[in-house]
C-alpha cells in the first residue's frame, strides 16, 4: 500500500506536499481564497489568523 501524502490541514510555513491549489479553510469550516504552491516550497501566510489549506487541484505534469 502506497504513502498517502497528508494534502489537508497545512498551515503556513510547512512544506506543501504536492504541486497545486491550496484553498483557505478557517477554523469553523469557511472558505477563503486559493493559492498556487510549488512542491517542497512552504505554504503562504494564510488572510486570516488560525486558517489552513487544504489541496483542491493537482498540478498536472
Amino acid at each position: 500500500m502506497a504513502k498517502a501524502n497528508n494534502t489537508s490541514g497545512l498551515r503556513p510555513g510547512q512544506p506543501a506536499p504536492q504541486s497545486g491549489q491550496y484553498q483557505q479553510i478557517g477554523p469553523r469550516g469557511g472558505r477563503g481564497p486559493e493559492r498556487t504552491v510549488t512542491r517542497h516550497e512552504p505554504m503562504p501566510p494564510t488572510s486570516k489568523p488560525n486558517m489552513t489549506y487544504n489541496l483542491v487541484d493537482r498540478t498536472k505534469h
